[in-house]
């Protein structure tokens, strides 16, 4: 079935980039229409998996990460944009109006699209780490979000990369001692990286090791389950053994979510779209990109939110040159 209106604006993907970018796109009365995403994508992004966030401005009290996404819709939906919990399955980007197609079978046509699907932190994939990720009961995946919650403990990063030992130093300003935990003895980081861990005298090391099982507790003063530590196996030697934490951080990457867009727009190396200077522009006319999905630095929910800004404006700058 073939929508017989053509959107000026499609934002593509939700979250922090994708509801801002609807906000401003809709005060410029552009009527964008945002196309959420549904299972297995998830509307709302990463923070709909985050609970306390305390820094984002303006919620000088925290707030949950559900509910700050729940406000964000609701003001883009105020100044009129249309929302659908559907995923685009295609897209068409060889010439304008730009097809793009629903999982159900409709065609939308756009005038310009703007892309917001986030990237997604890659995970261990054992049990008990969404659940305890998603109840900020002592795993997450992003150390500059959740450090400030771990003062005075002993915490663990998993991981080899830059990612991973960059956490590492920056935790050891809130916790008592952080212990790096990786499955080889060689690191994919840069030298200089893995000199600055091992210089700082917070840091310990778990080399030739996996997780094998995450250990959890009742604790207060909330009297829920939380981690209390993990069990550890050695990949050469199999021999396993216990490690007490109270915070567990994954840095084992991140994926972007462009498969959809995979041979219809540049990616880079790591699968990230490939945007113009400092702009969202993508090498398409009228086609933008904002947030995580174009973002492999920074990741947080208010770049993000600038980007989608970024975005909504370029859009708006080039449909009025066209004359819409």
């Amino acid at each position: 079935m073939a929508n017989s209106e053509t959107q000026k604006v499609v934002v593509i993907g939700s979250g922090p980039a994708g509801w801002t970018a609807a906000l401003y796109a809709a005060r410029a009365t552009l009527q964008p229409l945002v196309f959420e995403g549904a299972s297995p994508n998830l509307p709302g992004g990463q923070l709909m998996i985050t609970s306390d966030v305390e820094n984002f401005p303006g919620f000088p009290k925290g707030v949950l990460g559900p509910e700050l996404m729940q406000l964000f819709k609701e003001q883009a939906e105020r100044f009129g944009a249309k929302v659908r919990t559907e995923n685009i399955s295609e897209v068409d980007f060889s010439k304008r109006p730009y097809r793009l197609k629903t999982e159900n079978g409709d065609e939308i046509l756009a005038l310009s699209v703007i892309i917001a699907t986030g990237a997604n932190a890659k995970l261990l994939g054992i049990a008990k780490e969404m659940e305890l990720m998603a109840a900020g009961a002592g795993v997450s995946a992003c150390a500059t979000c959740d450090g400030a919650f771990y003062k005075n403990v002993d915490v663990a990063v998993v991981g080899g990369g830059d990612t991973a030992m960059e956490e590492a130093n920056f935790l050891t300003r809130f916790a008592k001692s952080v212990t790096i935990v990786h499955r080889r003895d060689e690191f994919r980081a840069s030298k200089i990286m893995v000199e600055r861990a091992r210089g700082n005298p917070k840091i310990r090391w778990e080399l030739n090791y996996t997780i094998e099982q995450i250990l959890t507790a009742t604790k207060p003063p909330l009297g829920k389950e939380a981690l209390s530590g993990v069990r550890l196996k050695n990949t050469k030697s199999g021999e396993q053994k216990e490690l007490a934490l109270d915070g567990l951080f994954v840095a084992i990457g991140h994926q972007p979510n462009t498969n959809l867009f995979a041979g219809k727009l540049p990616l880079n190396e790591k699968g990230y779209i490939v945007t113009q200077g400092q702009s969202s522009k993508t090498e398409f006319p009228g086609v933008f990109a904002c947030g995580d999905v174009q973002d492999s630095v920074y990741r947080q929910a208010v770049t993000a939110a600038g980007s989608g800004c970024m975005a909504a404006i370029d859009a708006e700058r080039f449909l009025e040159q066209e004359g819409h």
